[in-house]
């Protein structure tokens, strides 16, 4: 089944959490460094968690590193990546490990992909992980779209922290979204009340 054909009446009984650490944000020039995946319910529980770093060749890191002014206001990151990029596995093997997972949660339907700005890292996915992204639903949760509406509507800011690795970094788009359902919850309670 490719993700054209995925049914729009089936309803989502599961989220794909996905964060992608990266050299950059351009899919054709940039390469994966880590991966972190929660699979949760709808009440966000946390039904099974990947993580792993991915081999990468030194030289094309440092020097897409070089040409991202990101990395360098993040050093300790950009060290330990670095000090670390042979300790991973493959692209290849980590896009088996998704599949098996997917297949696992997901074995009659497309996995909904969620995130904050999920859209570039699904980006990601489709370059480096092709058999992956045809098993992933056209629709997606996009935290950073709630982040949009509660800000610009409600004037509602979500402080997270800036950490840059991927399960910290899914931790924060998971309690950010929650912090939104929470906010609505109260405000109805409110004018109910009222």
């Amino acid at each position: 089944m490719s993700a054209m054909s995925a049914d729009t009446n089936v309803i989502p009984t599961k989220l794909l959490w996905v964060d992608l650490e990266m050299t950059g944000l351009s899919p054709k020039e940039d390469v994966l460094l880590e991966i972190a995946v929660e699979v949760t319910d709808f009440n966000f529980k946390t039904l099974e968690s990947y993580e792993a770093r991915i081999t990468q060749d030194y030289d094309v890191v440092v020097d897409r590193m070089q040409k991202n002014i990101w990395w360098r206001d993040y050093p300790a990151n950009r060290d330990e990546f670095l000090n670390k990029l042979s300790e991973g596995k493959s692209v290849q093997a980590v896009e088996q490990d998704m599949l098996a997972l997917v297949s696992k949660h997901w074995p009659d339907e497309m996995a909904i992909l969620a995130g904050n700005s999920i859209y570039n890292d699904r980006l990601f996915i489709k370059q480096w992980m092709p058999e992956l992204d045809l098993k992933l639903h056209y629709r997606m949760l996009d935290v950073s779209a709630f982040k949009v509406l509660m800000q610009g509507k409600y004037g509602q800011v979500f402080e997270k922290q800036d950490v840059h690795r991927a399960f910290d970094d899914i931790q924060a788009s998971i309690a950010e979204l929650q912090n939104y359902i929470d906010w609505f919850k109260e405000s109805k309670s409110e004018s109910q009340a009222g």
